[in-house]
């Protein structure tokens, strides 16, 4: 009988592990029914895929962090194998034998160069990092033609075999079949690699106890270094190959919807189970395929795997595994460092700080006078993406929950408020209190699913869902109830005139001036006591009787409300509602430069917003590469806890000098250089708090 049961438990869970591939393959069955030649080439897509998803997979098992630069470490070598054949006349093995060993050389020059910078920081900035030599090496890579004189176009690189069949109404060639033979072959020695040789186990052990690992004799960062160059010539194979099948990409690596796939089956196998990672890989490709044959935009396409990505992650029984709860969570950068009571009190810091607050506010208010109206717009819509930016603040900052869906929030609030304007004629101010309402909906839609998913688990449905708000549900091609003409600002509350730029100015101002009152209210609350807490101990605060799901509903309603009042005001900025299908983009833009600017406190999002439209704005030359992923990834380099975190530092040093002036000891502050027995009254005022 107990052998029985052990039977029973183990076939359930195989069929745990294959839920997701086989819930996938059932929607595109029933609802996207395809030919047997479109799903040949879903399957060739899908295995292409798995080749991004399993390099990804290498990297989190030896890093605990997922690699978004998984795609631009093969689009460098695959961009010199594909000239090489088309300008340089190389024959195809050997252009291939030359993008395997450049592949390898980037990846593990990739980790020793910038990862390993970022080898004690937290997962948080690490995440951001490879957003940044993602678009770092993206950059490189269109700047490499020039060396042949050439333009980077939709190239073809195809097999030396002149084989062709038709299977259906597909036309299948030789380089179909080479990914079909080829990609299965790759997987399966990986596999064995893991599970097999030692290699495998010491990427097993850097990866869990990297401390405990070296200790015994493993070579902890030179394996990380290998895995990187695996992964780098497993990435330019994908992109090599994909090159056959459908022409080198442009303007990009292999593209957002593969690289959604590859999160989608990576967070299906629960980052742990490699033949979970390949098999949701390969069903995704094939549901890609038959939504693209039964439907016109791929919008739609986009929406659906959205929609499915969410379901499979929702379905799916998590359970922690071992180092992920603590390797796999996210912990906030700049968080703000509490003056003691001893220095806050002193008659310099008061003064400075009134000083500070009047300078600040005569700045705001004189600036207008003395820029164009360009500049002032450009002005008003910075301090709209701060309060967006303070919404990431409250969420991932504060309560630790990672959110790469901002802009649908921010979305929804847009739409919401630019119908109540337009089609009821409401006032402002109750526009923007109904966009909050719906950015509140919006939020528990995806809250609710955080009460079982953490860490990547909740990044990538938010993401999912930041791509179906904006790719299909409110997008005005499949919705004629959204607004298409131009938003006019009515007057608030029937009598003040804003349709200026000067006056659109002041009304982002004050908006923004009102949410960081509020905000900072709630951060000094017992709410945002218990939001820090929950970021940084989920399970303590459960055994103090808190009510972690009201914790965290209470931090997305907030943020959803946040962020669809900027979208109520930044909708009727720009007087024009426009989805276009890129609001997964600039979420991640959102999250690179909230961690940029520091996400522990609210002058992060302000210096967040500021460094990355600003230096894009006000920049000229080369000098607004600080606006991309390079200059982001060069401020974490200097300051890990943003820019936000830079100044407190400087804060610190300020006022640890002037208590040591005034000869006080402030614990954190000072160094201690009293006898034994002599207690300091500053340290008498601390010592109850």
């Amino acid at each position: 009988m107990g052998t029985a049961r052990l039977g029973d438990r183990g076939r359930l869970a195989r069929l745990d592990w294959l839920a997701g591939p086989l819930l996938i393959l059932a929607v595109q069955q029933v609802l996207f029914g395809v030919p047997v030649g479109v799903v040949l080439n879903g399957a060739v897509l899908g295995l292409i895929t798995a080749l991004v998803a399993l390099g990804m997979f290498l990297v989190y098992r030896a890093n605990r962090v997922l690699n978004f630069a998984q795609g631009e470490l093969g689009l460098i070598p695959g961009v010199l194998a594909v000239l090489l054949i088309t300008e340089s006349g190389l024959p195809w093995l050997l252009a291939l034998a030359v993008g395997l060993i450049a592949s390898f050389l980037l990846g593990g020059a990739s980790e020793f160069l910038v990862i390993r910078r970022f080898f004690r920081a937290p997962r948080l900035v690490l995440t951001v990092a490879t957003l940044g030599l993602a678009q770092t090496l993206g950059f490189l890579a269109l700047w490499m033609p020039r060396w042949w004189d050439a333009r980077v176009a939709s190239q073809r690189t195809d097999v030396p075999l002149d084989v062709v069949w038709d299977v259906g109404p597909i036309r299948l060639s030789a380089d179909h079949l080479l990914v079909l033979v080829a990609a299965p072959l790759v997987l399966a020695l990986v596999g064995l690699l893991l599970h097999r040789t030692d290699l495998g186990i010491a990427i097993r052990a850097s990866a869990e106890r990297p401390d405990r690992a070296s200790s015994l004799g493993v070579p902890v960062k030179a394996v990380q270094t290998l895995v990187w160059g695996i992964a780098g010539m497993l990435a330019f194979l994908a992109l090599f190959l994909r090159a056959g099948v459908m022409g080198l990409p442009v303007r990009g690596a292999l593209g957002f919807g593969l690289l959604l796939r590859a999160l989608a089956a990576l967070v299906i196998g629960r980052l742990q189970h490699l033949p979970t990672v390949v098999c949701a890989s390969v069903a995704l490709g094939i549901l890609h395929q038959g939504v693209d044959w039964n439907q016109s935009s791929s919008l739609v396409g986009d929406a659906v795997m959205a929609t499915v990505i969410l379901v499979a992650l929702l379905v799916r029984r998590l359970r922690p595994e071992r180092g992920e709860l603590e390797l796999g969570a996210f912990r906030a950068v700049g968080e703000v460092r509490r003056l003691p009571d001893a220095l806050s009190r002193l008659p310099e810091v008061r003064i400075g700080r009134v000083l500070a607050l009047a300078g600040i506010a005569a700045l705001c208010l004189v600036l207008p006078h003395h820029l164009g109206t360009e500049n002032v717009l450009r002005l008003s819509f910075l301090y709209l993406s701060s309060m967006m930016l303070v919404s990431l603040v409250v969420l991932t900052g504060w309560a630790g929950q990672v959110s790469l869906g901002q802009a649908a929030f921010g979305a929804v609030g847009a739409a919401a408020a630019a119908y109540a304007t337009q089609s009821w004629g409401a006032d402002l101010l109750l526009a923007v209190v109904f966009a909050g309402t719906c950015g509140i909906a919006a939020a528990m839609v995806v809250g609710l699913p955080a009460l079982r998913l953490r860490g990547m688990h909740l990044a990538v449905t938010t993401l999912a869902f930041a791509v179906a708000v904006t790719a299909y549900l409110l997008n005005p091609r499949f919705f004629d109830w959204l607004p298409t003409g131009r938003i006019e600002r009515l007057p608030i509350l029937g009598r003040i005139d804003w349709t200026s730029s000067f006056a659109m100015y002041h009304v982002s101002l004050v908006a923004m001036a009102v949410t960081f009152l509020l905000v900072a209210g709630v951060r000094r609350s017992r709410t945002g006591r218990v939001l820090i807490a929950l970021r940084e101990n989920e399970a303590s605060v459960q055994a103090f009787g808190v009510s972690v799901t009201r914790a965290k509903l209470t931090a997305f309603g907030i943020s959803g409300f946040v962020a669809a009042a900027s979208g109520a005001l930044t909708v009727h900025h720009q007087q024009a509602f426009v989805v276009d299908g890129n609001g997964a983009r600039t979420s991640i833009s959102l999250f690179v430069s909230g961690v940029a600017g520091g996400l522990g406190s609210l002058l992060g999002a302000v210096l967040g917003a500021l460094w990355y439209w600003g230096s894009a704005w006000w920049l000229e030359g080369s000098w607004r590469l600080l606006a991309t992923g390079t200059g982001v990834l060069l401020v974490l380099l200097v300051l890990p806890g943003g820019l936000a975190g830079g100044c407190y530092q400087l804060r610190d040093a300020a006022l640890s000098r002037l208590a040591s002036r005034r000869g006080f000891v402030v614990p954190g502050f000072t160094e201690d250089r009293l006898e034994p027995g002599e207690v300091d009254r500053a340290s008498d005022r601390e010592r109850p708090a």
